[in-house]
């Protein structure tokens, strides 16, 4: 049996360990750093974020196929997407509302199917602002099947679906979990 060299088995360790990391990163978890304020003040400038892509469905690279879904997204959850606009870039915002549900910004309160959305209680706290053209005032929206409808908590600063309408579900990526940086911001997303 033949000794491989200490320098053989650093490439071999650090090749193996970047191809977990690449296995990782592509199918299961994914860091992702805030660049803007439109999720104030559940999410700051700077904040840097894991994903869980397994949730929604593991996205198979070069395929329009996703791995079945451990759940879909729910209401309140904190998901991740590709940009309506631009599919090299990601968006981060809060869903409020699935396929089939009517959506309307009416007394500075975010309403869905005629009655003042409370649950989770994020919405109770926000403040939803009459801008574009799916938030104008006196005009309920209805997400179509197989769309979601996105906000960012700071809605006087977010550009979102009130701006660029429905999301297809297959641009979503996965739902923000956790703050792992900077260190005093650390903690689990609600």
């Amino acid at each position: 049996m033949t000794k491989k060299s200490a320098f053989r088995e650093y490439v071999e360790s650090l090749a193996l360990a970047i191809l977990l990391a690449l296995v990782v990163r592509t199918f299961f978890l994914q860091a992702f750093k805030i660049p803007t304020g439109s999720m104030r003040p559940t999410l700051m400038e700077g904040d840097r974020i894991l994903v869980n892509k397994v949730i929604y469905g593991i996205k198979i690279p070069a395929t329009p196929w996703r791995l079945p879904a451990l759940r879909k997204p729910r209401r309140g959850d904190t998901v991740v997407f590709l940009s309506p606009d631009d599919h090299r870039r990601d968006f981060i915002k809060r869903l409020v509302a699935v396929g089939g549900d009517e959506v309307e910004i009416r007394d500075l309160r975010l309403w869905v199917n005629g009655r003042p959305l409370t649950d989770p209680p994020v919405f109770r706290e926000r403040v939803y602002y009459n801008r574009g053209t799916y938030g104008e005032a006196g005009r309920p929206v209805k997400v179509p099947p197989g769309n979601y409808f996105f906000l960012g908590d700071n809605s006087a600063s977010s550009r979102d679906s009130r701006y660029w309408g429905f999301l297809p579900e297959d641009q979503v990526i996965g739902q923000a979990f956790m703050i792992y940086w900077p260190p005093r911001r650390i903690r689990w997303l609600k």
